[in-house]
């Protein structure tokens, strides 16, 4: 049933097939707001985004303009400000929906960057209103930018059956990590832990779509082949159906070593599956990490107080709506129990831990421990398969959204529990040829 005051909304993506945390969120959203009576019209537009030229700028205007109010991915309208803003003063409601800031992929000239930056600082200030997939985006780019007014609407994640991993196939461990092999994602940290632990049982499968950055996927192999680990480490390139279900089935642990993350899907499809997972710290894949929990998230974190993580708050009231609190309220990491150990608070055990990004070191110590303590990785796994049934689903998010869209003043999030603490702005890093969205 469509809500009061929405009947038709326009959701302008870019046209790219390449199954992404984002596109997936864009998928399962435009299904979802149809299911709810929303009549939904999808204009995919081809593109070198984030960059544009004049061509691509008219399409992207003119699809802005074809419905009183549209969604807009973050990755086209981003660096068009001028645009969005065109259509915001002509009558038409414009909703960025914020997946990863442009600015933040890794491997751009620091002029590139400060470029996005500053154009996406200015799209975020002119747009009707913009969503983010967490509470961390959203504190993110109200850090940077100094909007408030930021909605939150979590991902869902779709059922799945439990992965029966190598206890089934009586085989050595079995580890998967599943993003773009791009530095963002930052395949070479894993590969280079894996290179300290040739001493114990184990596999690995790298799952990812391999040609967004051509040379960073190359030394990635390159990596694998040096370390002597071919035998032991697959790296697959993208994956899709059946032949990814199969690496899900055989899989016991997920790993996923970003150096930007703001919220991490493949975690919570993850803990769908009753898969832990090892996440980088001081990311948004903290907050995917605590999807599912059946008590405080701060019992884990160590953040708010007891009572109002019952409440599903964190204290101030713009961290329920959705806009992210004072940075000085929430700093953001786990105290070094729940880092290494893995075993969270008293009341419910994390399904898996966070480890410094960009930390070899620590996270092949992280590794080690997993792999020779049998009642560390029964914890993990005890704690992901009773999330399983935790988990938002799609319906919600699109609710949220819809929340979102029709706010009087204040932005309406998805109740999902306070929101983890906001780790420091992203640092910045060496440049490299720049590479092709989305990772």
């Amino acid at each position: 049933m469509a809500a009061a005051g929405i009947s038709q909304l326009g959701f302008v993506t870019w046209d790219r097939d390449t199954p992404t945390g984002g596109t997936v969120y864009d998928q399962n959203l435009v299904t979802e707001l149809r299911a709810l009576g929303i009549a939904v019209r999808l204009h995919q537009l081809a593109g070198p985004w984030p960059e544009t030229d004049a061509s691509t700028q008219a399409n992207l205007a003119q699809a802005l303009r074809a419905q009183p109010a549209c969604l807009v991915d973050g990755i086209l309208a981003g660096a068009s400000p001028e645009v969005v803003a065109a259509a915001v003063e002509s009558g038409h409601a414009v909703t960025l929906v914020v997946h990863l800031p442009i600015s933040d992929e890794l491997g751009l000239d620091p002029a590139r960057r400060e470029r996005y930056a500053a154009l996406e600082g200015q799209a975020v200030r002119a747009a009707s209103g913009v969503v983010c997939p967490s509470h961390w985006c959203a504190g993110e780019l109200r850090q940077r930018y100094g909007r408030s007014d930021l909605g939150v609407a979590i991902p869902g994640v779709t059922p799945a059956p439990a992965a029966p991993g190598s206890q089934h196939s009586g085989g050595a461990p079995r580890l998967l990590t599943l993003a773009s092999l791009t530095p963002t994602k930052d395949q070479l940290t894993l590969v280079r832990a894996f290179a300290r632990l040739t001493d114990l049982a184990w596999s690995a499968d790298l799952v990812g779509f391999d040609v967004a950055d051509p040379g960073y996927a190359a030394r990635v192999r390159h990596e694998v082949a040096e370390a002597g680990l071919k035998d032991r480490i697959s790296v697959t390139g993208a994956l899709t159906g059946s032949a990814l279900d199969q690496r899900w089935d055989a899989a016991d642990l997920l790993v996923l070593p970003s150096r930007v993350e703001t919220f991490g899907l493949v975690v919570t499809e993850a803990l769908a599956r009753g898969i832990p997972a090892i996440v980088s710290a001081g990311t948004g894949a903290v907050e995917a990490l605590q999807q599912g929990a059946t008590v405080p998230t701060d019992a884990v974190q160590g953040t708010a107080g007891p009572t109002d993580a019952m409440q599903g708050t964190a204290g101030p009231t713009d961290a329920v709506q959705g806009t992210a609190g004072p940075t000085d309220a929430m700093q953001g990491t786990a105290g070094p129990t729940d880092a290494m150990p893995g075993t969270a608070g008293p009341t419910d055990a994390m399904p898996g831990t966070a480890v410094p990004p960009g930390d070899p070191t620590a996270l092949a110590a992280v590794l080690r421990r997993w792999l020779t303590e049998p009642t560390l990785r029964r914890a993990w796994q005890q704690s992901a398969l009773a999330r399983r049934g935790n988990l938002p689903g799609w319906q919600r998010t699109a609710e949220a959204v819809l929340s979102y869209l029709e706010r009087p003043q204040q932005p309406l999030s998805t109740p999902t529990g306070s929101p983890p603490a906001l780790p420091p702005m992203t640092p910045p890093v060496p440049p490299r040829p720049a590479p092709s969205f989305r990772s």
